[in-house]
């Protein structure tokens, strides 16, 4: 009998050794696991010592001094951080890469189709075109200065075009009279009913307005995307989230288990404490992406804008050879409304129609495709985006689990009882919660004040509303534009052209009132998403184009 309690002692005093030996090796196991990821501590435990300093991990034996779980707690927000960077990056730089594609080719498609009307009309007409090049360089100085966001009126603006081509074409066609200014705008008041150009300015203007207000629509809606997606990748997390992700993270070096990754189920509702705020920007966030994909579809069918520009000089062209063949009716019928006017002294020789625009231009076959900008097609553009978008739908409520995926940190699929529950190596019981910060009110790894809502978020969540909305007018062909605070401006590419409230136009319903924060590349300082974006250097080089044009002429 005395032989068996000998054994008995003896083989305790044995566990009891080796399970100071398994303690004492496992703390050793953390200083090298520490050593590998780059922490440099003072002291770090060989074995066990007792863990009343700690206040975030488990408090009894433990291989973590305080110095060690301060460090954890810091670095648990640089591993957090780089999270959220690595697992947005393919949707911020998606968002990025294809707002400046869509930017750069619809300057591009501008300057080519100014370029390619000058070359035209320089070519057919010559010095009368050049006597009037200004009303053409208005033109297109205007469709630039409502692209990148000024207070422009499409139909207003086309409208005032026509007019004047028609108040110049007169004066041509009729050299031989006097025609003052009071005799032009009585002219204008007659131009619905003469028509002197046909039905082309009627059918540019949809064409024109429609093209113009998908295209602009739809890169300020990438660019709204783009600030979102920038902004709200970067969280700041609460302190109750980096305790969480401090526990869920560095917790198992402290119980000697550094090689144990945390289970699937904790992860994510730790993650949905954390990203609460995110997952509710989730809802606003695919009533944008819908909305982007209907206007992609107008851009791809009535509202294609390379279409329209494409063949525009050769449209305006057509409407030019109207007149020029209906002149004398349209000159008669001017004249029985207007009064005859006084015929121009013997310095001003008369001149017949045929010597002022005798050539004809080919008609423009739809088989024929414009010259593409920025070395694509809008046709490629749409569709490359229209693929990148659908897979963005629900983005950020799938955040907190495209983070807690295998390998990257969990243990994702392993046996339950093999990863790190927040207490020890065992299975994790508690069920995942909902998305969105209401759905926090119990979680148990994240304290969350579901009463105060991230102010930033809200932010976004507001320029989606209103970017979404426009999105939805453009595709039935309205707009919401902007009021430009330049009354005499020449262009808004840079930022300045933005202000506090938005205008149904075209509908022709009563003006609707959004915020809008200025805009420019960078985006604003505030954080905000602006609504108004495209190009910071447009203003520059329409400026010195429109002065290298009118030299050219002089």
């Amino acid at each position: 009998m005395i032989r068996l309690e000998t054994i008995i002692c003896t083989f305790s005093v044995l566990s009891v050794a080796a399970r100071a030996d398994f303690r004492a090796r496992n703390c050793s196991q953390v200083a090298e696991a520490c050593m590998e990821r780059g922490f440099s501590f003072t002291n770090v435990p060989l074995q066990e010592i007792p863990g009343p300093h700690l206040r975030v991990c488990p408090q009894g034996n433990t291989c973590c001094t305080q110095e060690m779980e301060d460090k954890f707690g810091q670095q648990s927000k640089v591993d957090f951080d780089n999270l959220l960077e690595e697992t947005t990056e393919t949707l911020r730089t998606t968002f990025v890469s294809r707002h400046e594609k869509f930017d750069e080719f619809f300057l591009e498609l501008l300057e080519n189709t100014e370029r390619s009307l000058n070359e035209m009309f320089l070519r057919t007409y010559g010095k009368p075109y050049m006597q009037n090049a200004e009303v053409f360089v208005n033109l297109f100085a205007e469709l630039k200065r409502y692209y990148t966001g000024g207070n422009v009126n499409l139909e207003e603006m086309l409208n005032d075009f026509w007019s004047q081509l028609l108040e110049r074409m007169f004066m041509l066609l009729n050299s031989q009279y006097v025609i003052t200014e009071d005799y032009l705008e009585c002219i204008i008041k007659y131009a619905d009913q003469l028509k002197p150009f046909g039905d082309v300015p009627k059918k540019l203007k949809v064409q024109v307005t429609r093209a113009f207000i998908a295209a602009r629509t739809f890169v300020q809606g990438l660019y709204v995307g783009r600030e979102v997606a920038k902004r709200v990748s970067k969280v700041n997390g609460t302190p109750a989230c980096l305790r969480a992700l401090t526990k869920m993270l560095y917790c198992p070096f402290c119980q000697g288990m550094p090689a144990v990754k945390p289970c699937k189920n904790y992860c994510l509702n730790v993650m949905k404490g954390c990203l609460a705020n995110q997952a509710d920007l989730n809802p606003e966030w695919n009533q944008y992406i819908d909305a982007m994909l209907l206007v992609a579809q107008r851009l791809e069918g009535p509202f294609n804008i390379e279409s329209v520009m494409g063949p525009i000089d050769v449209k305006i062209s057509e409407a030019i050879m109207i007149m020029q063949d209906n002149s004398a009716e349209v000159s008669f019928r001017v004249f029985q409304g207007c009064g005859q006017p006084k015929p121009a002294g013997s310095t001003r020789s008369a001149r017949g129609v045929s010597n002022v625009y005798s050539s004809r231009f080919r008609p423009y076959s739809p088989e024929e495709r414009p010259t593409t900008a920025a070395g694509t097609s809008l046709d490629r553009l749409v569709i490359d985006i229209k693929e990148k978008l659908k897979l963005f739908k629900n983005f950020w409520s799938n955040l907190p689990e495209a983070i807690c995926v295998e390998d990257k940190v969990t243990a994702g699929n392993v046996s339950e009882d093999e990863c790190w529950n927040g207490h020890t190596k065992s299975k994790y019981f508690p069920e995942v919660l909902k998305d969105g910060l209401t759905s926090q009110v119990n979680n148990p790894e994240v304290d969350v004040d579901i009463t105060r809502p991230d102010t930033i978020i809200r932010q976004h969540i507001m320029a989606l509303r209103v970017v979404t909305n426009k999105l939805k007018n453009a595709y039935n062909g309205n707009d919401i534009t902007f009021q430009d605070s330049n009354d005499e401006g020449s262009g808004s590419g840079s930022g300045s052209g933005c202000t506090e409230a938005c205008t149904t136009e075209s509908s022709g319903r009563a003006a609707t009132e959004f915020p809008v924060v200025r805009a420019d590349r960078s985006g604003p300082a505030d954080g905000s998403a602006s609504l108004c974006a495209p190009s910071a250097t447009l203003l520059t080089l329409l400026t010195l184009s429109a002065h290298a044009f009118c030299q050219q002429w002089r």
